[in-house]
């Protein structure tokens, strides 16, 4: 089954428009993962405008189940925070200063020597590492010679498609990209605009998917049924998944 990662930061920025604590981001993550979730993603950025470096720190004392830190591994104060917490998966995102949320993959051909020498860096740290892509697959060839252990595939094209309603087009690139990737040995993630509308036919769809992130879509959808059942309803959509 494809596990369900819950990225927390929406809940970070709620909690930073008041000043104060709530909703406790520690406690929200400890009741995220007794509600199924499989893991924890949080992605601080240099303003710290929501997930804190704090509160990566106070995460990795108290989480469970798989901790991802996504981030843009350019930022020195980055790779410190990932090589002292030690989470058990890093997910390297090509992010632009002030970009409000990620949306594009690296170019893995053109980054090939500075990503080899990053992935390098955290996997002798003993961190599984991802990187953030297109599906495309010249740059999933050219991902798995950094010697990362997983690529994450950017997904917004793809529910873009499925809320067009042409959802067959929308997935052949990915699929076209899971299967460069599984050629490769490369481990699956997805992420970006996963919702309860179009996550179950891409999970259903994608060979060898290991993982997804979900973050915006879920968080917005536990307002109108709870964040206990939402992590549910979201764990069924991935029931028997991602195994073709």
């Amino acid at each position: 089954m494809t596990k369900l990662s819950v990225n927390i930061n929406k809940l970070a920025t709620l909690r930073n428009a008041r000043g104060h604590n709530n909703p406790d981001i520690i406690r929200a993550a400890i009741d995220i993962e007794n509600f199924g979730a499989n893991g924890i993603t949080v992605h601080p950025r240099p303003d710290e405008r929501h997930i804190r470096y704090e509160d990566v720190r106070n995460l990795k004392q108290v989480l469970r189940t798989e901790f991802n830190i996504e981030g843009n591994p350019k930022e020195q104060k980055f790779i410190d925070l990932v090589l002292e917490t030690k989470p058990n998966q890093v997910t390297l995102v090509p992010d632009t200063e002030g970009q409000i949320t990620s949306n594009h993959g690296w170019n893995t051909i053109q980054h090939a020597t500075y990503l080899k020498q990053t992935v390098g860096r955290f996997k002798e740290a003993g961190i599984r590492v991802s990187i953030f892509i297109d599906p495309n697959t010249e740059m999933i060839k050219a991902a798995a010679q950094t010697g990362t252990d997983r690529v994450e595939l950017y997904t917004e094209a793809y529910a873009n498609g499925y809320a067009n309603s042409n959802k067959e087009l929308a997935l052949a690139p990915y699929k076209k990209a899971a299967w460069a990737a599984n050629e490769a040995g490369l481990g699956i993630n997805a992420g970006h605009d996963l919702d309860l509308h179009n996550l179950k036919y891409f999970a259903e769809n994608i060979p060898g998917l290991l993982e997804v992130s979900i973050g915006h879509a879920l968080i917005c959808d536990a307002i109108y049924f709870g964040l206990e059942n939402t992590v549910q309803l979201y764990k069924r959509q991935l029931v028997q998944t991602g195994a073709i």
